[in-house]
C-alpha cells in the first residue's frame, strides 16, 4: 500500500517509516500540515496516518480540509491525548481511526490493514475529459477539440486542478499550495497570470472559454456546454 505519514517527531516519524517499509508499504513522510495537506490534495494514498499535534496547521484541521475537498482516503489519527472527548474530536473530523500514543507497532500495522479493507481500494485516475477537453495524465498531454494543447507545467497543473475539481470552485490559495508549493501569499497576481496564459492557449481559434471567474474566491471549470 502506499501510506502517508504525517509526523513532525523525526524520531517517531523514522520508526513507523521502517516498520511499514519493512512489511512492503510504500511510505511517504510529511513533518507539517500544510505538506500533509499538499500531499492528501495531489497524490492518491491508501492510508493516512495523521499526528494531531502538527506544526503550522494540526491534525485535526488537515483531517477536515481533506474531508471538505471530498478526498476519501482513510485516516488514522495518532496522539498523546487520551480522553474520550479528543477521540471523538477526531472521528467528528473525519478521521476514520484513533490510536493513542504510546502503542505497540503490531496494532498500528493490524488497523491500518483493516482501514485498507473497509472499502476497495479507489482506480488511480490516468484521464479526465470535460466538453471536449481531454487531458492524459500519464503521457501528460492534452487536447481539445482532438486539438494538441502545448502548456507549461504550471499551466498543465492549473488545468488539472480545474479538471478534477469540475463544477467545484478551485481557490486561489488552494492553487498557491498545489502548484506552487507556497503555504503563504506572494502578494502577486501569480495565478491570475497563469489562468490568463492557460485560457489562451485552449480558447486558440475562438473556442468557447470554459474556465471560470469567481469573483474574489477563484475560478472552476464551467459546466457542459
Amino acid at each position: 500500500m502506499r501510506i502517508l505519514v504525517a509526523e513532525d517527531d523525526r524520531e517517531m516519524a523514522e520508526f513507523i517509516e521502517r516498520g511499514l517499509g519493512e512489511l512492503g508499504h510504500n511510505v511517504t513522510a510529511a513533518a507539517t500540515g500544510p505538506d500533509a495537506l499538499h500531499l492528501l490534495s495531489t497524490e492518491d494514498f491508501d492510508v493516512a496516518i495523521v499526528d494531531r499535534m502538527m506544526p503550522e496547521i494540526d491534525g485535526l484541521s488537515v483531517v477536515r480540509r481533506i474531508r471538505a475537498a471530498e478526498i476519501e482516503v482513510p485516516i488514522l489519527i495518532l496522539t498523546a491525548l487520551g480522553r474520550i472527548e479528543d477521540r471523538v474530536d477526531g472521528l467528528n473530523a473525519g478521521a476514520d481511526d484513533y490510536l493513542i500514543k504510546p502503542f505497540a507497532f503490531s496494532e498500528l500495522a493490524a488497523r491500518i490493514n483493516a482501514l485498507a479493507r473497509r472499502k476497495p481500494l479507489q482506480a488511480v485516475v490516468t484521464r479526465i475529459e470535460h466538453d471536449g477537453i481531454f487531458m492524459d495524465l500519464l503521457k501528460r498531454q492534452v487536447l481539445r477539440d482532438g486539438v494538441p494543447v502545448i502548456l507549461q507545467p504550471r499551466e498543465y497543473r492549473l488545468l488539472e486542478e480545474l479538471m478534477r475539481h469540475e463544477g467545484r470552485v478551485v481557490t486561489r490559495t488552494m492553487f498557491l499550495e498545489r502548484v506552487w508549493n507556497y503555504h503563504f501569499d506572494p502578494q502577486t497576481n501569480i495565478v491570475e497570470t497563469h489562468i490568463s496564459r492557460l485560457r489562451s492557449k485552449l480558447n486558440e481559434g475562438g473556442k468557447p472559454d470554459l474556465i471560470e471567474t469567481v469573483r474574489g474566491v477563484g475560478y472552476r471549470m464551467a459546466g457542459d456546454a
